[in-house]
């Protein structure tokens, strides 16, 4: 998983100190080696941990941090402020033209994900935007690079400017401006050649199609496994053609987030998207003092709430909600949570980003294998109409019967029953505003593998929420469904 073990070589580093009611130089001077060693084992670029733990180590020399009520917790928050700092303060918005169309030029070496990058930018701007973008193929180069792009085009029905690889790839940029303005699109996205490496035929093209089109971005797609050579790659790319922003992908693979620390101090250009899977949807806004709060294991509720969101239209929450409250919540309701939640994505990920999650030791059970959900639907569709809606039905003989019906083990079929009864406590407590319901729930919830439960508050999950953390997710999630609210209302 992205950044875990970072994650935690930091925590260790910090749990160091949370034992200690005042914090010594001595001891800070060990965190600070501890906080080195792991950024430096993440592949983090040299000059970019130096400067860090320098500026870590002085903000925490400070009489009102060393000698204050709580020093631990004063170094974790100036870390977790350095980090934000150390990747850009904030999310930076895709630069947009006046008139349309907004021409965004991709750049990248070969195999970093440029052209699926493509695709998946041009998907989030039709859905976020009501956009109508167009598609440029212009690597003439890479043996099915087209077919590729026209694949990714019709998958999520954007159509695709190509004129095969007999012409020159400038001429094609072109001929598939003028397209666009024919076509009144508001959004041009050029899928440009990569190479293994950077060379100067590579670099000399680019600067030709930027010198054409004049772009509004020029985004580079780097690898965030190829670590510091991607941090190289960012240099090299920027010195040439002074890029406007950077796309992290393969975030969810086994990289050790070197590339993403080091990329925006180094270039001085911010990432401003990462990939972090394989769907088309897989394509993320990059917030840095979301990404430093996952780093730090402190989990990331505002991205949660807003895959949540992506995913449940309004009418649908209100209706489960209503269900919640009446106590009508059935199986089929149950069914349609399980597979909103594979929607999102790995539910392990899903539950990192729940503060305090992150290296759980209960998150190594949790997963949703799609033969588990499978097995699931099994088990529901093999009860009665009357049991999926009634469960308080399912007395041992209906049970014995459902366990027959679906070729699973009894002890399969009660140990669902039991989940499903325990999601609905949890949900229907926290529909009647006790967040302290789902607290305990949570804490309560251990060592039960394989558990999903509501969307990014489900289970497998050992330990429990301290108050204070509860009261801030409470007010982020108010805050952020206050904010969706009104964008809401502005489009009507």
């Amino acid at each position: 998983m992205a950044f875990e073990g970072l994650t935690e070589r930091l925590q260790k580093a910090m749990r160091n100190l949370r034992g200690k009611g005042k914090v010594s130089e001595a001891d800070l001077r060990e965190t600070m080696r501890e906080i080195r060693l792991a950024l430096l084992e993440a592949d983090v670029n040299f000059t970019v941990v130096r400067n860090f733990v320098k500026r870590v180590q002085e903000r925490s020399r400070g009489a009102e941090v060393l000698e204050g009520l709580n020093p631990a917790q004063q170094i974790v928050k100036i870390v977790n402020e350095e980090l934000t700092k150390t990747m850009g303060e904030e999310a930076v918005p895709l630069n947009k033209s006046d008139k349309i169309p907004t021409v965004i030029m991709m750049a990248g070496l070969q195999g970093a994900g440029k052209t699926t990058t493509v695709g998946k930018l041009a998907l989030k701007l039709q859905k976020e935007e009501n956009a109508r973008p167009l598609l440029i193929a212009a690597d003439v180069y890479r043996p099915a690079a087209i077919d590729q792009l026209e694949t990714v085009g019709k998958q999520i029905n954007v159509p695709v400017f190509q004129q095969g690889t007999d012409v020159n790839p400038v001429e094609i940029v072109k001929n598939g401006m003028a397209k666009a303005q024919e076509e009144h699109n508001d959004y041009v996205l050029i899928d440009t050649a990569g190479r293994l490496q950077i060379d100067e035929k590579l670099m000399y093209e680019l600067k030709e199609i930027k010198a054409l089109t004049n772009p509004d971005e020029i985004l580079l797609v780097v690898d965030a496994m190829t670590g510091q050579n991607a941090v190289n790659t960012a240099e090299g790319f920027n010195e040439a053609l002074d890029i406007t922003g950077v796309v992290l992908t393969k975030l969810d693979g086994d990289t050790r987030g070197g590339a993403a620390l080091s990329i925006r101090e180094v270039t001085q250009k911010p990432i401003k998207f990462i990939g972090q899977g394989e769907k088309m949807e897989a394509l993320d806004v990059f917030h840095p003092d979301r990404m430093a709060s996952r780093i730090l294991g402190m989990g990331d509720i505002l991205s949660l709430i807003e895959k949540t969101q992506n995913d449940y239209d309004e009418k649908q929450a209100k209706q489960l909600a209503e269900k919640m409250q009446n106590n009508t919540f059935g199986f089929e309701d149950f069914l349609d949570q399980l597979e909103q939640i594979q929607k999102m994505g790995p539910l392990d990920e899903i539950m990192k980003m729940i503060p305090g999650m992150a290296n759980n030791p209960a998150l190594k059970n949790v997963n949703m294998d799609p033969k588990d959900l499978e097995h699931i639907k099994a088990i529901i569709y093999s009860m009665t109409y009357e049991e999926r809606n009634n469960p308080d039905l399912l007395n041992p003989s209906r049970r014995r019967r459902i366990s027959r019906g679906c070729g699973r083990p009894i002890q399969e079929v009660n140990r669902m029953i039991k989940q499903f009864n325990q999601m609905k406590d949890m949900m229907n407590k926290m529909s009647n505003g006790n967040m302290s319901g789902m607290e305990q729930m949570m804490g309560n919830m251990g060592g039960m593998p394989n558990m999903p439960g509501m969307p990014g508050m489900g289970g497998g999950i050992g330990g429990k929420l301290s108050e204070m953390a509860m009261k801030r997710m409470s007010r982020k999630i108010s805050k952020k469904m206050n904010k969706n609210r009104r964008k809401r209302n502005k489009k009507r």
